[in-house]
């Protein structure tokens, strides 16, 4: 039995002091698949060293996030233009639409998350999408230019139960569940309790939005665990029943790759 996190930045810096002691402590603990999202340029040259360190383990994709989307978003999407080329991608991500902390960048994010979808369709790559107090913005483009060929996530799923299931009815998107889940009065439990586990993938989002027992440290991979047993815990389900689902799933999403 193995887990599969599907979305760890363990690229970025609050890893570069102990970032092999990290991935090997997860795999020990049955993390086995770990997909790396991107979020810049600036990563790329970090995520690829390790996935090629842990090729059977690590798999990068490649994508701008919403956050970092500006003036001169144009210039990043071209080094995804260029760099997705060479095939090393699971996916593209990840990308979408934030407007929690500012919407200055509105149009800038949404022409982003548009180009970088229409290049998934173009390479035949689900997406990951990040969407915050941005839903109604997300579904329009993905009710837009959604068909039968296009897959993702919906990670770091914090809507209500019809956004949920407005992610269902789209057939091939995944809610991704994180250590929101445990955290008191988030609602994500009522809502997963709800949710056929075919419609789940689980990911940590590490460093951050640490589960609760960890919550205030670094979150890491190896606690995909407390996530998944929560949810073990609302579907009184074992962690191998929840394994086979969850790596189900992950796999139709992201392909046959996860299985090497």
């Amino acid at each position: 039995m193995y887990l599969t996190d599907t979305h760890t930045h363990l690229f970025v810096k609050e890893f570069d002091t102990d970032r092999d002691e990290i991935i090997n402590k997860a795999i020990q603990s049955g993390i086995k698949k770990m997909i790396l999202p991107g979020i810049n340029s600036s990563y790329i040259k970090i995520q690829n060293e390790i996935s090629e360190k842990y090729p059977y383990n690590c798999f990068p994709a490649i994508g701008l996030h919403p956050s970092d989307v500006n003036n001169n978003f144009s210039d990043e999407i071209n080094i995804i233009k260029n760099e997705i080329r060479t095939g090393k991608y699971i996916a593209v991500g990840e990308i979408g639409i934030d407007l929690y902390w500012d919407n200055t960048f509105i149009n800038e994010q949404k022409t982003a998350f548009e180009q970088q979808i229409i290049l998934a369709k173009q390479y035949n790559l689900p997406i990951i999408i990040h969407v915050r107090n941005a839903f109604s913005e997300v579904f329009e483009i993905i009710d837009k230019l959604n068909d039968s060929d296009l897959k993702g996530v919906f990670h770091s799923f914090t809507g209500n139960s019809e956004q949920a299931k407005k992610i269902i009815s789209y057939n091939n998107f995944k809610i991704g569940i994180n250590g929101i889940i445990t955290y008191k009065n988030s609602g994500i439990d009522k809502i997963v309790s709800e949710i056929d586990l075919n419609h789940i993938v689980i990911e940590t989002d590490s460093p951050y939005l640490s589960p609760v027992p960890k919550r205030g440290k670094r979150n890491e991979s190896e606690h995909l665990l407390y996530i998944a047993k929560k949810i073990c815990d609302l579907k009184q389900i074992s962690l191998t029943e929840l394994a086979e689902f969850t790596n189900k799933n992950a796999v139709e999403v992201f392909g046959t790759k996860l299985l090497l």
